[in-house]
């Protein structure tokens, strides 16, 4: 009788939890699921924590440097994970490795460590610094799936990399600065020129903005730098130079690297000039974005946390997601372009997605300069 009693407790327990945490909110039939930008799920009203009546979580991520609501990686990672736990009624943690943006591989592996001991079925660990703690962490934990957000395949039974057609992305908002009128373009990266997918963003960036200018006859003047953002994070060294870039006559910059954002938006709000957002649609943040070079981190997680439970085993290698898989891309209903359609877009992005406009991927291209590219004038 006491079991039976513990058991029916314990249901009442799930579904109270499951109600909290918004388990019905499901997507509209006719919507990808995981779109970031306008589905009918509302991120923002899942509670970011739902526990089973034991204290353990199936579903839990991991935090990249930063807080979880950046604005960005984090944060649409996040809403990837809640999403798809409260439709699926699963419970979910995250967890914020110790020191923010200064945190240490050994942060980040007591993080998952602890999400791993607290009953994880699953861990997403977005970020490409999660490398070192996951190949320490995921061996000893042979039974969970790993997911690893902008990550690769280790060789690991329990880990899948997740990864995006970056390059895609920044081609895309290249074109559309440069059909939109703006001649003198400017690009600021993190991770010092060493991240592969800031590379690919930047490089994509300037192949679309060469296209774009061929297109219309014109040359176009390219400040493209990586100083200052070697951790990810704003700073007065880098508003102040990229202050001095508007000061210089540019008149849009591609801000690539998380928080650097923030640098880019105070530098563009004093000048009255404009910006473009990275990873997710950051038009809500400033009015200077006049658009953004998105990959659909909340679907991505969603597709890939489906993959897992739908086939009851491990996954592993690798995912490559882009154009021909609707991952990447840029925000129409958002963007504030005024002298390029959505229309343009459209026929633009359908010769994207099926291979007839190849962009070149090359992770290794962090100084386009030197990729030949003959309709832009690259500036210090």
């Amino acid at each position: 009788m006491k079991k039976k009693l513990l058991s029916i407790l314990l249901i009442l327990a799930m579904v109270f939890c499951f109600a909290a945490c918004g388990g019905n909110d499901e997507p509209a039939a006719d919507e990808p699921a995981g779109d970031d930008q306008g589905t009918a799920v509302d991120f923002d009203a899942i509670d970011d924590n739902c526990e089973s009546a034991d204290g353990t979580y199936q579903i839990a991520m991991v935090t990249d440097v930063g807080q979880l609501k950046d604005g960005s990686f984090n944060q649409f990672t996040w809403n990837g994970c809640k999403a798809y736990a409260s439709q699926n009624g699963k419970t979910y943690k995250y967890y914020q490795p110790a020191n923010g943006s200064q945190a240490t591989d050994e942060d980040r592996i007591k993080a998952m460590t602890d999400a791993c001991e607290a009953g994880a079925e699953v861990l997403v660990t977005p970020g490409f610094l999660q490398e070192t703690a996951l190949a320490a962490v995921a061996p000893q934990y042979p039974e969970v799936q790993f997911i690893f957000v902008d990550g690769w395949d280790m060789g690991l039974d329990n880990l899948v990399g997740v990864n995006y057609q970056e390059e895609q992305a920044g081609y895309l908002a290249g074109y559309a600065a440069v059909m939109e009128g703006f001649t003198k373009l400017g690009f600021s990266g993190g991770g010092g020129g060493s991240n592969p997918a800031c590379i690919r963003y930047g490089y994509g960036y300037a192949q679309g903005a060469n296209d774009a200018a061929g297109e219309k006859g014109v040359t176009v003047e390219m400040r493209y730098s990586w100083e200052h953002g070697s951790s990810f994070s704003d700073s007065p060294e880098l508003t102040a130079m990229l202050k001095g870039w508007y000061e210089a006559g540019t008149e849009v910059i591609f801000m690539c690297g998380g928080s650097m954002f923030n640098s880019g938006k105070d530098a563009a709000e004093a000048a009255e000039a404009a910006l473009i957002g990275v990873d997710v649609d950051q038009s809500n943040l400033s009015e200077a974005v006049v658009t953004s070079a998105m990959k659909d981190l909340a679907g991505s997680v969603m597709l890939t946390l489906g993959k897992y439970y739908d086939g009851g085993a491990l996954i592993n290698g690798s995912m490559t997601l882009g154009a021909a898989d609707d991952a990447v891309g840029i925000p129409t209903g958002t963007w504030s372009l005024e002298n390029w359609t959505v229309e343009d877009y459209e026929a633009l992005y359908a010769k994207v997605k099926s291979g007839e406009i190849a962009v070149d991927n090359d992770s290794s291209m962090a100084d386009p300069s030197a990729a030949g590219l003959e309709n832009i004038t690259f500036v210090k």
